[in-house]
């Protein structure tokens, strides 16, 4: 039967969403070679949160682990979507900044170090607000200064998404990893509803929520490197597949004119259509542009 719900390949998956953020991070690394660092044993928890009546996470919501992925040196970093919305406060972006930085330490000592990002997060986290900002400024930093070295690569996959301010750090990533059920943007369909109104954007309206945020429309549009199903085996192949490839040639968050004459080239007066954009910007589009 061609229906993949009798696939044997599908039947056999291991869904990658259904993990927490400590069992992602261990799924990409080669058995037996990772380890966990600033675990919860080490009660690293925001300060801030009990003073406004919200229980800490002993990680602050952050995992970061050490190993290697295809014999390689490499660090992942967790975010736990299912603690505060996955959002970033002073501790958890002091331990991302902290890995992103001993990652490009290992690098100058002539140790190859690449670094993954297990985004799900809604960016700042609201009861930290400056100190999220502030820590979301460094860990882009952060990400520009490692890049140079040995890829940097996001994944999001689900459930909560990617957005705010750590989309800009997704953004700054040599390679984003996506699946279909993931959501990338910088602002999430109820804050552009709140700001713009219901006639903008209806954050009721899940088709319209994914055909513009989604997996899919974001790797048709050039805006993600590869889309893979809920598998996390795909998955840990995509992370070694670009490892392999090493730092890209060209950043896409560098390529500032050719993004700039996509928007001049719109026509503002009207409603485009998702399918349009993939039309107008996809990957052969893209290419062409380039050249």
């Amino acid at each position: 039967m061609s229906d993949e719900r009798y696939d044997a390949n599908f039947i056999h998956r291991q869904s990658f969403i259904e993990l927490d953020a400590r069992e992602r991070a261990k799924a990409l690394f080669d058995p037996g070679t990772s380890r966990e660092l600033a675990g919860p044993f080490d009660r690293m928890e925001s300060p801030w949160l009990p003073m406004q009546g919200v229980t800490p996470q002993a990680d602050d919501g952050c995992v970061v682990m050490k190993g290697k992925i295809s014999g390689q040196a490499a660090v992942v970093v967790a975010l736990e979507g299912a603690f505060q919305g996955g959002s970033m406060g002073e501790v958890s972006g002091a331990k991302l900044t902290t890995a992103l930085d001993l990652a490009c330490a290992d690098n100058e000592k002539g140790i190859p170090t690449s670094a993954v990002m297990l985004l799900e997060t809604g960016g700042v986290r609201l009861q930290e607000a400056n100190l999220g900002l502030a820590a979301i400024a460094e860990i882009m930093a952060s990400i520009l200064t490692l890049r140079k070295y040995a890829p940097v690569i996001s994944i999001t996959a689900g459930t909560v998404g990617c957005f705010g301010g750590m989309s800009l750090a997704a953004g700054l990533s040599s390679y984003i990893i996506l699946t279909r059920e993931a959501r990338l943007g910088l602002n999430g369909p109820e804050v552009i509803e709140q700001e713009s109104g219901v006639d903008e954007f209806d954050s009721s309206d899940r088709a319209l929520i994914w055909a513009i945020h989604g997996g899919e429309q974001r790797y048709a549009t050039g805006l993600a490197d590869a889309l893979v199903d809920d598998d996390t085996q795909q998955v840990a192949d995509a992370v070694r597949r670009f490892i392999a490839k090493g730092v890209p040639p060209v950043h896409r968050s560098s390529q500032v004119a050719l993004y700039r004459n996509r928007i001049a080239a719109l026509d503002t007066s009207r409603q485009w259509e998702p399918k349009e954009l993939r039309a107008t910007w996809g990957t052969s589009s893209f290419a062409e542009e380039k050249q």
